[in-house]
């Protein structure tokens, strides 16, 4: 009897056994001949490196930019399949570090989209630079980013630039509002840092005197941010600009709105407040109370009358993320999308100047080198770019961003959470 119950468990056993060898030779089979399959597909890798977190917004509709404008050459380049490698620095520049490592082991990689934030740039510029990798930035606006002092710059900004961002802040509360002691509020960043030098200066040529420059750290609790506008407060500030981003953003204005009325200021930001979830928790009830405007650049989906590009563009986002994007409306953080669009355009366009070797050392040189030398018009959401990157000289220090003062205006959040540009 005994031994009965042991042959059938050996039986038992051996079959089991048999079917879980068949099982892991079939994976691996089908493993191998995906592999082979991928292998013997001729693609590139562009990687996104960007916060999907804190303000996973931005990230979100950078990469749906460069998506919408791939398809528009079947997602290759050159004959080659792209692959989009997304990678969420969750704003930590360590991490960003550790993407860039990445992509310089990756023999498909040919060019890097960064984010919303200006540190992870900032912190390993000399990094990118030295290591050629091609960097396109359509978010981040820290002026030190593209000018790198040597013609082996290899970051490029299709995005607001602070060199001139604080002009336009400046010039919307100084002369169009007519407030003379604005303070700053900055975070305590390279970013930051960049736009107190900036706004100074933009503020001294209307002469106009800074009532008090108040730092803050990320992460900032609703107790500190009410202390430091209480501050402000008592500097005799009428307004305020203020650099930030959207959580940052979200905790400064419950503080202001906790104020009473007369106490409350005008608030003049940076864009970063419109990179994550601010508007959705800022409601518009909320900002019925606050007088709030922001940088943008010069294009919305919202336009009436909206620019052919823009309504096919649209269509095409509209087919690619049926779930998601049912309006012009439902792009949160449109300059993400549309400053995206348009740097994968003059991507586009440099690649189908040059072609591709497949030796991304080659490729990577090449694109640098045709990006400071596109030969024809290139047409997209905010512009036409006639020629938009120069190689890099410090005596031209704009040769490495794509738009001017003239393309960048103020708006404000409309009563559907949607960004209204001012005319």
């Amino acid at each position: 009897m005994v031994k009965n119950i042991i042959n059938i468990l050996n039986k038992v056993i051996c079959r089991h056994f048999v079917i879980i060898l068949f099982l892991s030779i079939s994976a691996v089979f089908l493993d191998s001949n995906h592999a082979f399959a991928f292998e013997d597909e001729k693609i590139i890798r562009i990687y996104i490196d960007a916060d999907r977190t804190g303000t996973k917004e931005s990230g979100i509709s950078i990469e749906q930019g460069i998506r919408v404008a791939l398809s528009e050459v079947d997602n290759k380049l050159d004959g080659r399949l792209v692959e989009l490698v997304i990678k969420n620095h969750r704003g930590n520049s360590r991490r960003s570090k550790k993407h860039l490592d990445q992509f310089l082991q990756d023999d498909k990689a040919l060019v890097a989209f960064a984010g919303l934030h200006s540190p992870p740039l900032l912190a390993y510029r000399d990094f990118i630079n030295e290591n050629h990798i091609p960097v396109l930035v359509p978010w981040a606006a820290a002026g030190p980013i593209t000018r790198y002092p040597s013609g082996s710059n290899w970051i490029f900004r299709l995005s607001v630039d602070d060199t001139k961002a604080g002009y336009v802040i400046v010039n919307h509360a100084v002369k169009k509002r007519g407030f003379l002691r604005p303070a700053l509020l900055l975070e305590n960043t390279g970013w930051g840092k960049s736009n107190r030098k900036i706004m100074t200066d933009a503020l001294s040529k209307e002469d106009k005197n800074i009532s008090q420059v108040i730092w803050f750290n990320w992460g900032i609790s609703n107790a500190g941010a009410v202390e430091k506008l209480k501050n402000i407060l008592a500097s005799g500030a009428d307004s305020i600009l203020f650099v930030g981003n959207a959580p940052e953003g979200k905790t400064f204005v419950k503080a202001m709105l906790s104020l009473p009325h007369k106490q409350r200021l005008p608030i003049f930001s940076h864009w970063g407040i419109t990179g994550g979830d601010f508007p959705s928790v800022i409601n518009t009830e909320m900002r019925k109370g606050l007088d709030l405007s922001f940088i943008q650049t010069r294009f919305s989906f919202l336009d009436e009358p909206l620019k052919d590009i823009g309504k096919e563009v649209l269509k095409k986002a509209q087919q690619i993320f049926p779930d998601t994007i049912k309006s012009a409306k439902d792009i949160k953080a449109p300059a993400g999308f549309i400053h995206a669009y348009d740097l994968t355009r003059l991507l586009i366009a440099a690649v189908e100047q040059v072609g591709l070797t497949g030796d991304m050392e080659v490729d990577r040189a090449n694109l640098k080198k045709t990006l400071e030398n596109l030969e024809t018009p290139v047409k997209g959401l905010i512009k036409t770019y006639q020629r938009p990157f120069r190689t890099f000289k410090s005596q031209y220090s704009d040769a490495h961003e794509a738009l001017s003062i003239d393309d960048f205006v103020m708006a404000h959040y409309g009563e559907s959470n949607e960004i209204v540009l001012h005319k």
